[in-house]
């Protein structure tokens, strides 16, 4: 069967059908799915057949595994975490804030993939916002500004000792491994050129981007905000709906995301790995 893309109809991501990725992983299909990659930011594969052998094997073919600074694999895998929350969890939400992971490294992922393992019946959304729509969408002016700034992006607010997942943080069910190498910072430019498409993009989130150099904490702090607000306008979303057995892959890039809620009361696991930059 023909390997057939459906575009969602809003600001990013595209279906896939047709696509067994449960075995060995066909060259020509790959370079068809990194071209629709690119194209459409964020890729839905339904019924992908994957277990996590399946998934170890594309992320590989996809450019190899990236670093996951502050998660614990799951047991008998060096590159695959488990996103999960029980039916009873009741701890702060995992990722419900903007972001582009792991942000804060000098090379970040290029990408992610989920693996959906339990689906609850009703929430758990995966909202994308794109960021090089969002940034072609404002003034002339406005860019060129944008581009001589550079952002300054930590992951101490989430895993440092104290941070959001941090080690006061009872009850979670998830392997986070928060650390005091979480205070370290990163420069990058606010506006960057993407590698493989030579598109601009936005490149900043509100867990992430801690400052502006050259600028005030509070005038950082305004600027990130104008810049989220600006972007989470509906033209720029995706709202993506899992099915069991599916896979996603984002281009980290080029989207940030953010995780919602809505599932109390049922259990959700994804399986997780990082495509390296």
């Amino acid at each position: 069967m023909a390997l057939i893309i459906e575009p969602s109809g809003q600001a990013c991501g595209a279906l896939v059908k047709g696509c067994d990725l449960s075995g060995e992983l066909d060259p020509a299909m790959l370079q068809h799915i990194r071209a629709a990659w690119l194209e459409h930011k964020v890729l839905a594969f339904v019924d992908s057949g994957m277990d996590d052998d399946a998934l170890e094997r594309f992320t590989a073919a996809m450019g190899g595994f990236g670093e996951d600074p502050f998660f614990d694999p799951i047991e008998g895998r060096e590159n695959i975490a488990s996103i999960v929350r029980e039916a009873d969890e009741t701890s702060p939400l995992f990722a419900e804030n903007w972001h582009s992971d792991w942000s804060f490294l000098p090379k970040p992922p290029s990408g992610t993939c989920l693996l959906a393992v339990d689906i609850p019946p009703v929430g758990g959304d995966t909202l994308f916002c794109n960021l090089t729509a969002a940034f072609a969408a404002l003034p002339d002016a406005r860019k060129a500004e944008l581009r001589k700034i550079i952002g300054v992006h930590s992951a101490r607010r989430g895993y440092a000792p104290e941070g959001l997942y941090g080690d006061d943080d009872d009850g979670r069910s998830m392997a986070i491994r928060p650390s005091e190498a979480a205070r370290a910072t990163q420069s990058h430019p606010l506006v960057k050129t993407h590698p493989e498409t030579g598109d601009e993009t936005l490149f900043c989130s509100v867990s992430y981007t801690i400052g502006i150099d050259g600028m005030t904490e509070a005038d950082a702090m305004a600027l990130i905000a104008e810049l989220h607000v600006w972007s989470e306008q509906e033209q720029f979303i995706y709202r993506h709906r899992w099915e069991p057995g599916m896979l996603v892959m984002w281009d980290n890039r080029c989207v940030n995301h953010k995780a919602t809620g809505g599932y109390e009361g049922h259990r959700r696991e994804l399986h997780r790995t990082t495509i390296a930059a």
